[in-house]
């Protein structure tokens, strides 16, 4: 197993900043609507959900979703299952999902289907991280921390076999190196 940090591909300071412009536009476009409804994805969107949370001002609650599709591999198949719904009622909420990370598209495509079936007003999505080169379904992405390079990336909620989760930056690792 490798000690040696991940490189670092997205700073402390930049994440902050790019959290504080998205919550800022979030407010911005939510201003006139109510409440809205912060599903985030567990686990990997906690540590992005509770910033990105704490910086809106508008009124807002929480609820959670945990999907799994990688299972024990570092290859994703595009087989989703869904581990856990929200709990609380979402329909005629306006609902933002909050994810870590979308790659292929295939977990945002099916999460979106799963909170329709909820009848909400509106279901928009937020992705701190987006590997533009992995997309393999073309699914709405209202809200865009960064657009990465096909790269594995732990930290700020992302990890690899469940280390490097609570990093306070986005960094680079090789699964080949770290077994």
């Amino acid at each position: 197993m490798s000690t040696t940090p991940p490189e670092v591909m997205i700073s402390e300071d930049e994440i902050r900043q790019r959290v504080n412009e998205l919550a800022e536009q979030i407010s911005g476009d939510y201003a006139d609507k109510g409440t809205i409804v912060l599903v985030g994805v567990l686990k990997g969107s906690f540590i992005f959900l509770a910033d990105l949370s704490r910086r809106l001002s508008i009124p807002r609650t929480i609820e959670f979703i945990a999907v799994s599709s990688y299972g024990n591999s570092s290859i994703q198949s595009g087989a989703v299952r869904l581990v856990m719904d929200v709990r609380g009622n979402i329909e005629g909420k306006h609902v933002l999902i909050v994810e870590d990370i979308v790659d292929t598209g295939h977990t945002l495509h099916y999460l979106i289907g799963m909170m329709a079936s909820h009848g909400p007003a509106s279901i928009k999505t937020c992705a701190l991280l987006h590997k533009t080169d992995s997309t393999q379904i073309d699914v709405p992405l209202d809200y865009v921390g960064f657009s990465i390079r096909d790269e594995w990336v732990v930290g700020y909620g992302l990890d690899y076999a469940e280390r490097d989760r609570t990093l306070p930056y986005i960094g680079i690792v090789h699964p080949d190196d770290r077994d």
